[in-house]
């Protein structure tokens, strides 16, 4: 029988949802709950459900429960990633007044990776600062151009809408819920037993820069190619501005326009790219990393690279250098 202290936390199935995740998620919050079920004074209990459409024209139902006799609405709702791609909005349309009307009756509703298109599809979005995977970010801001999109975020917590980064962010929203409702204490103690990073990260951690190209402005496309294969380290304005045969503000204006950042940002960007592949594949002197990408200045490479990627140089080496 479901209790009057549980909270539910709800799994979506939808097609194509990970079930790794969807397992994964239900095993954290078990361990988080065994875990409180040891402390001496009794809190909240985690109930886990699953929901699932039994018919095409059906709201989900549940189909799983780990405390069943209870209804209502769930605590929260978490729409997993998926290993295919991004749901279309056709495909979502059967989910998109159901999960309008779950998060209405004050449900927190909460994606990880692709799960944040079908979260886009509601329509809460709308406003508001998001994450998915890294190499949604585009395809996100394109579909549902009212969102803003940060992928450096792993987490983005508004209360009433989670969203997480990329495929595995499942452990780092899991946790993030187990904080919420059992407390800090259990968190960590979970972190421990998943041998897993407490919340903390953030995905530029992990990142590449993938710079938008399918903007259609030819000239701008043709300085991005010549900085790709320079790997930007000639980045005078007037080069750059003759190369993509415009005047200097001109082109500095649909540079913004077309890939989103300046150019100062943007080759920053590329050439911290090609450090991050030095400081994982070599052993060269940060020093001498900073030489060959472009900055005879090694405080300001630092600098830079901590403010694009989080880490310093050293701590990126230390956690990603292969072998």
């Amino acid at each position: 029988m479901a209790q009057e202290n549980s909270i539910e936390i709800g799994i979506l199935l939808y097609p194509g949802a990970q079930m790794a995740a969807v397992l994964g998620l239900s095993d954290l919050f078990a361990i988080a709950q065994r875990i409180a079920d040891e402390r001496p004074v009794p809190g909240a209990l985690l109930r886990v459900s699953h929901w699932q459409q039994q018919a095409d024209d059906d709201a989900p139902v549940r189909i799983r429960d780990s405390l069943p006799g209870g209804g209502g609405a769930p605590k929260v709702l978490i729409l997993p990633p998926s290993l295919e791609e991004p749901l279309s909005s056709e495909a979502a349309a059967p989910y998109r007044d159901w999960l309008r009307a779950q998060h209405a009756a004050g449900t927190t509703l909460a994606s990880v990776c692709a799960g944040a298109f079908l979260l886009g599809e509601t329509g809460l979005l709308a406003g508001r600062t998001v994450t998915t995977h890294w190499l949604y970010a585009q395809r996100l801001l394109a579909r549902f151009a009212d969102v803003q999109v940060d992928v450096d975020q792993l987490i983005i917590d508004a209360d009433d809408i989670i969203t997480a980064g990329g495929i595995m962010a499942w452990t780092d929203l899991g946790l993030r819920l187990v904080d919420r409702y059992l407390g800090a204490a259990i968190m960590i103690d979970t972190a421990r037993m998943l041998l897993v990073d407490p919340p903390g990260r953030q995905q530029r951690y992990y990142s590449a820069f993938a710079p938008r190209l399918t903007h259609g402005d030819d000239a701008v496309l043709a300085v991005q190619h010549w900085l790709a294969e320079t790997d930007a380290k000639e980045v005078a304005l007037a080069d750059l501005a003759r190369r993509a045969g415009l005047e200097a503000r001109t082109f500095l204006r649909r540079f913004q326009k077309a890939t989103g950042m300046t150019t100062t940002e943007y080759c920053q960007r590329l050439r911290v790219g090609r450090a991050r592949e030095m400081l994982q594949a070599g052993r060269l002197p940060i020093e001498r990393v900073a030489w060959e990408v472009g900055y005879g200045d090694p405080g300001a490479f630092r600098k830079v690279f901590t403010r694009i990627v989080g880490l310093t140089p050293g701590e990126y080496r230390q956690r990603f250098q292969a072998g």
